[in-house]
């Protein structure tokens, strides 16, 4: 087969620059002058349309071009086009390009390209490399002649920054990001023309990560709190000693300053406890580089990706109220583990071709989730979390219950919640409020998709809404229950107002019955508030 480049074209910085520049102040129509050889005419066929302007995208039937009265989308069918730009519908291939953080676009969204292509009866094929970029072909073989080529999808294999300064200057169409851009890149992203970046069908949740602190192996030392972890890295405590451990100088590692991960832990971690990291921090190009560095060195502490720990010994996350956080596929999952962060993609208010979004779509199958798994990534399927084994944060919830938590509250709590089984899938929230986080706003969607597809035929769900300790206990009982009642509300929104027969979703509310996480930090709060999903067979 013949096959083009990557679309990605060779000016990334002069293209960047200008994406920035024009969002920070420049006219949009800056971005047109880039890119002479995408110019296009199009004339209406009555002739009382014409335009010219600079090709951006097309997607099978559509257009999209950059004109001097901004970014406009018009049908094919309906202009003639002139310009050596301009698509040929019978020989056009549909192209997804990818942009961003280097773990998302070197091992776990080709695993999910490869698995979708098998999944469909196409070879796929990684059919061009070099630094930095692939393309992968997928197509339907013949028995006899040139393959039939379905979609191609493209890989720049940068940092969570780059994939979304590509998405500005229409360098790809999806970021992908290892962590949540934050509020100034989101406001960028508005003023660019993308649109709400954090938005349902905005934001696609690929599966969860987490940072997990790590050791050399064969240190006696199992547990650290978050404000003890904040104090390493910010250079506050230098020595062993000061742990508990035998003396000797701590040594700090982490991954590339243009690692989503290691700025999400800085995010989580520092900034959150008022701290700046250490200049002693040592920082390596990989996950595997970096393990490797701390399990030769007796005196390092560094955060791995959980599935990338390689020989480190992991330690747990633990707190003043004494509860205790182990990273466990089901702990990733429910984002109970304090340090969980989400691989996702993002994509701006674009048309994409129409074999672009059956893949898309097809990644929250449960065929996708097992590809996941095998890739070292925690999925989206829901995990299974019996009763009988929460033992552990039971018992939790019954020692750090405050003196606001009455026996008959957590009675109460097991007479509702002990008929049934946990689902990890778990929805959480902004601070004070009953507005959902932009990864719950996903997995609302997802949750809806899995009833209408009769996943939950023959269940009773039940949505039970907890909240942190900060206020009172009436007002975090009413707080818990309007959070259960909003993911209810969203749901039965995307359902069309009511659930399908066979299923039920009801509503429970705890408030801070049983905490998650110590009310002692930002982060430890955060996991508290939430709505966690509950199953049982519909009587």
């Amino acid at each position: 087969m013949t096959l083009r480049k990557p679309a990605f074209p060779p000016i990334f910085k002069t293209l960047r620059r200008a994406a920035l520049g024009a969002v920070l102040g420049c006219a949009p129509q800056a971005l047109v002058a880039q890119e002479p050889d995408r110019e296009v005419r199009l004339t209406s066929r009555s002739g009382t349309l014409n335009l010219t302007g600079s090709l951006l995208g097309y997607d099978g039937r559509y257009l999209r071009i950059a004109t001097e009265h901004g970014e406009l989308t018009l049908p094919l069918a309906g202009v003639t086009c002139e310009g050596a730009s301009c698509p040929d519908p019978d020989a056009w291939v549909p192209e997804l390009r990818l942009s961003g953080a280097a773990r998302l676009g070197e091992l776990v969204l080709p695993a999910l390209v490869e698995g979708y292509a098998r999944a469909q009866g196409w070879e796929p094929e990684r059919v061009e490399s070099h630094e930095g970029h692939a393309l992968y072909s997928l197509a339907l073989p013949r028995e006899a002649g040139e393959a039939e080529e379905k979609l191609r999808v493209s890989f720049r294999l940068t940092s969570t920054e780059d994939g979304f300064a590509d998405l500005l200057a229409n360098e790809a169409d999806m970021a992908m990001a290892e962590r949540l851009l934050d509020t100034e890149e989101l406001s960028l992203a508005r003023d660019a023309g993308l649109g709400r970046l954090d938005a349902p069908g905005r934001l696609q949740l690929v599966g969860l990560d987490a940072l997990v602190p790590v050791v050399a192996p064969g240190r006696r030392l199992q547990a650290l709190s978050l404000s003890q972890l904040s104090r390493l890295f910010a250079g506050e405590i230098t020595d062993w000693s000061r742990l508990g451990e035998a003396a000797g100088p701590v040594r700090l590692h982490l991954e590339a300053e243009t690692s989503g991960q290691a700025q999400g832990f800085e995010t989580l971690v520092l900034e959150r406890m008022e701290r700046s990291l250490s200049a002693e921090v040592v920082r390596h190009a990989d996950a595997d580089a970096l393990a490797a560095a701390v399990v030769a060195d007796p005196g390092a502490i560094g955060m791995l990706p959980f599935g990338r720990l390689g020989a480190a010994q992991p330690l747990a996350l633990t707190g003043p109220c004494g509860l205790r956080g182990t990273a466990r596929p089901e702990s990733v999952t429910t984002g109970d583990f304090p340090l969980t962060l989400p691989l996702v993609l993002y994509r701006p208010m674009r048309r994409l071709p129409e074999a672009a979004e059956a893949f898309l779509a097809w990644i929250a199958t449960s065929e996708a989730q097992l590809v996941l798994r095998r890739a070292g990534v925690t999925g989206l399927a829901p995990i299974p979390i019996p009763i009988e084994s929460q033992g552990g944060r039971i018992a939790g919830a019954v020692l750090s219950a405050g003196d606001d938590v009455a026996l008959e509250d957590l009675q109460r709590m097991l007479r509702v919640l002990g008929s049934r089984q946990r689902l990890s899938t778990t929805f959480r929230f902004e601070a004070g409020e009953t507005a959902l986080d932009a990864v719950s706003r996903s997995r609302v969607v997802q949750l809806a998709q899995a009833i209408r597809d009769g996943r939950h035929s023959g269940e009773s769900l039940l949505l039970a809404g907890f909240s942190d300790g900060r206020g009172g206990p009436v007002a975090n009982h009413d707080l818990s229950l309007e959070r259960a009642e909003a993911v209810r509300a969203a749901v039965l929104s995307l359902l069309g107002g009511e659930m399908p027969s066979g299923a039920s979703l009801e509503v429970a509310a705890f408030g801070e019955a049983m905490p998650m996480g110590c009310d002692d930090t930002e982060t430890g709060r955060g996991i508290n508030r939430r709505v966690e999903l509950w199953v049982a067979p519909l009587r």
